[in-house]
C-alpha cells in the first residue's frame, strides 16, 4: 500500500530559529522555513522535517547520520564552527572524540555531537 509513497523523517526542537541557525549555518545545510517548519534539504533528496514542540525532550538516540569522506576532517571543521562532540564512557574516543570501530571491527569510525535542542547526531565514516 505504501510502498510508492515518498516518505520523509521529521523531528522536534524546542527552539526552532536556533536549529535553523544551527542546521544552516553552523553544519552548511540548506534549510527553509515554511507554515512554522524547518526543513532540511538533504542530499539525494532526502528532505526532513524539523517541528517546534514547546514541552520537547531530546531524543536519547542518534537522529541523524552524515556519512563523510574523511572523519578526521570532518570533526575538526565541526570542531573549528563550535560544535562540541560527545564522549561516552567505555568508549575509546582518542583525543577529538572518534570511536574507531573499524579498527575494532565493530562499526565506522564516528562520532556524535547534538543540535540546540540536544538530539544526537553523528558524522562517520562513509
Amino acid at each position: 500500500m505504501l510502498e510508492n509513497s515518498t516518505a520523509f523523517s521529521g523531528f522536534a526542537v524546542d527552539d526552532l530559529a536556533a536549529a535553523q541557525t544551527f542546521y544552516g549555518e553552523t553544519l552548511g545545510l540548506k534549510v527553509s522555513e515554511q507554515n512554522g517548519l524547518l526543513t532540511l534539504h538533504l542530499a539525494g533528496d532526502r528532505d526532513t522535517i524539523v517541528y517546534p514542540k514547546p514541552d520537547h525532550v531530546p531524543a536519547t538516540y542518534t537522529i541523524l547520520n552524515f556519512p563523510v569522506d574523511d572523519i578526521d576532517a570532518a570533526v575538526d571543521e565541526l570542531t573549528a564552527r563550535g560544535v562540541t562532540f560527545l564522549r561516552y564512557d567505555g568508549f575509546d574516543q582518542g583525543e577529538n572524540g572518534v570511536v574507531r570501530g573499524r579498527a575494532l571491527g565493530q562499526g565506522p569510525d564516528i562520532a556524535w555531537f547534538t543540535d540546540p535542542a540536544g538530539n544526537i547526531l553523528s558524522v562517520l565514516q562513509g
